[in-house]
């Protein structure tokens, strides 16, 4: 059985700490939760009636600035998963540089389920039950998985209601009318793009490579629409619905547009790809040069792993690769770029987000993509320059990981402890 991701999150850091010397109490400290904060609220639904639903939000360590992180609402949300994705994030601000700790939330619903009512009146009652815990200075939530734009407005608007006084800078993802940032809704596919082309710079670009991409919603439709349009051609693409595949390419542009005007890439397929359908499993074991998993946590495992055909992957879900298939991949010769700087797109333009909202300014998008390119450019080439692509004894992953660490126990050391 595949690891969980709190196992895979744990396991990857104390292979990292290993390797850093690092001692018994700092790794205590950097693998304990600072908030964990369970709560059960009760939500009227359209005929009147009431149900109780569980929602949590965790903070991982905020040494370096106010928590941040996504909220999810997701059936299968679990207290293990929130607390590594928490963790995850804190990893994730550091290596791009920001100036965050981690967090993550999640509500145990299935949107889809809900009236548009029911979800406000659920994002409302959760949003009033965190009030005590969030705030621009303290925890600063964002989309995830089952979350939108319109939920972060309704987040915003509930903490302001709460305060008197409209608070911007209290989530970021929100609409551009209620400073929403420009850009924002690509951002992590935008990294995505941003970090394979300085990869793949010395190695001729993107134009040509074959990518396969699982997962077709806000992370691998964006990137897998961008990709395209930098000239790669994506031949295999797969949501939960359905995967197809296209030796001469499928249109990624066509089928995203379609897919946000609320289609199905199904219905796409069938009126206007013509690809073959194939079996889910064969999008990650795809003959491509590229494989991009952005859909959800462990799905390359030590089951498929030696099935895997691509020689670069790019991680656009968090934690979709177990310890057991890095080691494999490792062994094989496959570069993976991690999550923790592969997907840091997304926190990267909510920081400026945040900032713009704090200062009350709004940057253009021009601006907005020029500073994300350049923060990801700086990123990659730290990452890459402390274990070298094709170096012997490290891989991307576990440098990232060391400079993850290194930053946050740096800002443990220099603020010391509040007795």
């Amino acid at each position: 059985m595949p690891a969980s991701i709190l196992e895979s999150a744990l396991a990857q850091f104390h292979a990292a700490a290993d390797q850093l010397s690092l001692s018994q109490q700092h790794r205590d400290y950097l693998t304990s939760f600072k908030t964990t904060y369970h709560t059960e609220f009760p939500v009227e639904m359209d005929d009147g009636t009431f149900r109780t639903f569980q929602g949590v939000r965790v903070h991982h360590n905020i040494a370096r600035g106010p928590a941040k992180g996504g909220i999810r609402y997701d059936p299968n949300v679990t207290i293990d998963e929130v607390k590594a994705l928490a963790m995850l994030m804190t990893w994730k601000s550091a290596v791009v540089g920001v100036p965050f700790g981690g967090a993550k939330g999640g509500v145990v619903v299935d949107p889809r389920a809900l009236s548009e009512g029911e979800l406000q009146n659920l994002t409302r009652r959760f949003t009033s039950e965190l009030v005590p815990i969030i705030g621009p200075d303290k925890d600063i939530p964002a989309p995830d998985m089952g979350t939108n734009p319109k939920i972060m407005a309704w987040i915003m608007d509930t903490y302001s209601m709460s305060h008197g006084y409209t608070i911007p800078g209290v989530v970021t993802g929100k609409p551009i009318a209620l400073g929403g940032s420009e850009g924002r809704f690509e951002a992590t596919g935008r990294g995505i793009q941003y970090v394979l082309e300085e990869h793949l710079a010395a190695e001729g670009g993107l134009v040509g490579r074959t990518v396969a991409v699982q997962g077709f919603g806000n992370v691998g439709g964006v990137a897998a629409k961008l990709l395209h349009q930098a000239g790669a051609k994506v031949t295999h693409l797969g949501d939960r619905f359905i995967s197809i595949h296209n030796p001469a390419g499928i249109d990624a542009t066509s089928a995203f547009i379609y897919t946000q005007a609320g289609g199905s890439l199904a219905d796409w397929n069938r009126e206007f790809g013509h690809a073959e359908e194939i079996a889910a499993a064969d999008v990650l074991t795809a003959d491509v040069d590229i494989l991009l998993p952005a859909a959800t946590e462990s799905v390359l495992t030590e089951e498929n792993a030696e099935d895997v055909r691509a020689r670069l992957i790019i991680e656009g879900a968090n934690g979709p690769t177990t310890p057991e298939a890095d080691a494999i991949f490792m062994r094989r010769g496959i570069t993976v770029i991690p999550d923790i700087l592969a997907n840091a797109g997304g926190v990267t333009v909510s920081y400026f987000e945040w900032v713009q909202g704090r200062q009350f300014l709004h940057w253009s998008e021009d601006e907005v993509n020029a500073q994300l390119r350049k923060i990801m450019a700086k990123a990659y080439r730290e990452i890459s320059s402390r274990c070298p692509v094709g170096g012997e004894g490290c891989t991307l992953r576990q440098a990232a990981n060391w400079i993850a660490i290194e930053r946050v126990l740096e800002a443990i050391t220099l603020r010391g402890f509040f007795p």
